[in-house]
């Protein structure tokens, strides 16, 4: 394995088993065929093509299509088509968060194919023989990748949340770590990749941070999702990510960023540039 191979897992996806899921004209999605076949149950809103689905009868304003969304979303999640919701709102957007045109629960992104937005905090130690990474092994009960690594700090950005705001609670929730000292976290740029899965694609966009951390702090999980946390050199970590699949899936890359803008991964290395441009990946 490489650290290439981790990038690349993250990227795979064939643009030919999905087509647009378009709003006048924009692209805020992308779905499964199959699943289109599904949307057929509201010829009042969504008009189902071979090449895209047109939400054609979405009401105006970003109110109502939320509602009319939910409420979507909710008649596929009864019948045992999607997960159960999650409670926490996304944004559906042709790009950026401020551009949302409605909200879905993040539990339904994936199916639509809706960009989703989220926070990774490397906390990091300086020591006298080099860097060392806190990093967190997640919790048996997580329905996703359980006791897995995961970065320090990781968590979903719901809409209409600031990015300090989101960070400070994910801080606190995930590592204890008190607000005056989530607010010294250096953001370091965005890991974007888009996955296919088996319920449907992740266009995913990752806001990445380092947090310099003293010696002696020590990280407490406040919420659960974390079974406890180790503090390893920096050439282990990559080690773990270039040669295992211990690491969530995405948190690999976070890593890899962190080793590329650290020198962890030697520019005449001939994945070198092949590494860095799959971490900034093009979003359908």
């Amino acid at each position: 394995m490489s650290y290439l191979d981790k990038v690349r897992a993250c990227n795979a996806w064939d643009p030919g088993e999905f087509i647009p899921w378009t709003l006048a004209g924009e692209r805020i999605g992308s779905v499964r065929p199959g699943f289109a076949q599904e949307l057929r149950r509201w010829p009042e809103q969504f008009r189902v093509e071979a090449y895209r689905v047109d939400w054609a009868g979405a009401p105006d304003g970003f109110q109502a299509r939320t509602r009319v969304l939910a409420e979507v979303v909710q008649t596929l999640v009864e019948t045992g088509l999607i997960y159960p919701q999650h409670g926490e709102a996304y944004a559906v957007t042709p790009g950026r968060r401020d551009q949302a045109r409605c909200l879905i629960d993040r539990a339904a992104a994936p199916w639509f194919g809706v960009r989703a937005f989220g926070q990774h905090l490397n906390g990091f130690v300086r020591t006298g023989g080099g860097i060392e990474l806190w990093v967190a092994r997640r919790a048996a009960n997580r329905l996703v990748y359980p006791l897995h690594l995961d970065n320090l700090v990781a968590g979903g950005l719901p809409h209409a949340v600031t990015l300090r705001d989101n960070l400070r609670k994910e801080c606190r929730e995930e590592a204890d770590i008190e607000p005056a000292l989530a607010d010294r976290a250096e953001p370091v740029g965005a890991v974007t990749y888009c996955r296919g899965a088996r319920d449907g694609l992740k266009p995913d966009v990752m806001y990445c941070y380092d947090l310099e951390l003293a010696p002696d702090f020590v990280p407490r999980c406040t919420d659960g999702e974390v079974e406890s946390f180790t503090r390893l050199p920096l050439a282990a970590v990559a080690q773990l990510v270039r040669d295992t699949d211990e690491f969530k899936l995405n948190c690999n890359l976070v890593v890899i960023d962190f080793l590329v803008r650290h020198g962890g991964i030697d520019q005449e290395d001939p994945d070198y540039l092949p590494i860095v441009q799959g971490l900034r990946s093009c979003l359908p």
